[in-house]
């Protein structure tokens, strides 16, 4: 096995203990759909929709999960903090994993999200704090623009 790989093994495995040991330390048992979506939504950079997990979990018939499992089990992950609802303004909600440290890029035409890293975000809770007084919970950085995709149709 390559180092990459292994790394990713690892990293992955680690994101999946920590995830299985905050819904202990909350007391939230551990069922195989609600690992079988943990795992889902730490291996994945697509923020899907509930439709989108349901198509693809669901192809495990094992696991016997519904739509209603999914929503269940979502709502657990993030009121636990493991797990983002993205709610865009004309897209349906997205699911995302928090362990990944990145914002978000929307296409403002076909509504794709794509991931990117801005570390510099991270001084503006401690600025805001001084500037307002506030005790500053989180932040949030949406950025907006057109895809590669989109970019090339629209130039056709």
């Amino acid at each position: 096995m390559n180092k990459n790989v292994s790394h990713q093994l690892e990293s992955f495995d680690k994101e999946v203990d920590h995830g299985l040991q905050l819904l202990k330390e909350h007391k939230i048992r551990i069922t195989p759909q609600r690992r079988a979506l943990l795992e889902y939504l730490i291996n994945t950079d697509q923020h899907p929709t509930v439709d989108e997990i349901f198509n693809d979990l669901s192809q495990n018939e094992m696991l016997g999960i519904s739509l209603a499992t999914i929503y269940n089990n979502l709502k657990v992950l993030v009121d636990v903090g493991l797990v983002n609802e993205m709610k865009f303004s004309n897209v349906t909600s997205r699911y995302d994993y928090k362990g990944h440290n990145h914002r978000h890029i929307l296409c403002t035409n076909c509504g794709n999200i794509g991931d990117f890293h801005y570390d510099e975000i991270v001084n503006l809770d401690k600025i805001v704090a001084e500037q307002t007084g506030y005790q500053v919970s989180f932040n949030k950085l949406e950025v907006y623009g057109l895809c590669p995709e989109c970019q090339k149709l629209l130039k056709q």
